[in-house]
């Protein structure tokens, strides 16, 4: 509302009042001017505080919108952090533990073809969500809002938290075999002394 028409309410209320609250003397009305300046002053006076009062509604609607908004992108980014921390122990095993136990001499030549596929699906995956996030991220997609772009970010962050938890099995499975059929190839092949 305007200072104008706040200052017009103000001023009918202040008349509507003041001539309602008047006393009679011999059938003619009589003023009391100082009371009606008095209330003149109040009414204005709540109507600054009123204006105020609206002014920092606003600005709390608006501070609490931004607030909102910068949560929402903290949201994303750390759950781009943890995908991304989550791919990164994805290469390491790969580079790694999966490198190892292709080349264990426990693992028969047939078997080394299922153990990259199986892990190969997971890698897939993982390429997958990056391209997606990517996507996310670096465009509008379907003019989502940030809390609905954190929402995808997030679901895709628990699939990225269960490819580890997939790879972790697969590897302990493996290295599993590979265990077993060492400790196997030791009883099999161990010189009896008799």
């Amino acid at each position: 509302m305007s200072k104008t028409k706040i200052k017009i309410l103000v001023m009918t209320v202040a008349l509507t009042l003041f001539m309602s609250g008047n006393a009679t003397a011999q059938g003619m009305p009589t003023y009391d001017n100082t009371n009606f300046i008095s209330l003149v002053k109040q009414l204005l006076e709540s109507g600054k505080q009123t204006a105020q009062m609206i002014k920092s509604v606003k600005f709390l609607k608006d501070a609490k919108e931004a607030i909102e908004k910068v949560s929402s992108v903290v949201e994303q980014l750390r759950a781009v952090e943890e995908i991304g921390q989550n791919n990164q122990h994805l290469i390491n095993v790969m580079q790694n533990d999966v490198q190892d136990i292709l080349n264990s001499p426990y693992i028969k030549p047939d078997e080394v073809s299922r153990v990259v596929q199986s892990f190969d699906a997971i890698v897939q995956n993982s390429l997958d969500t990056v391209d997606f996030i990517d996507e996310v991220l670096s465009s509008d997609y379907l003019k989502m809002s940030d809390a609905e772009r954190a929402e995808i970010l997030k679901a895709k962050e628990m699939e990225s938290k269960q490819m580890i938890s997939n790879i972790t099995t697969k590897t302990k499975r493996y290295r599993d075999i590979i265990s077993f059929r060492k400790m196997q190839d030791k009883v099999n092949n161990r010189e009896t002394e008799y």
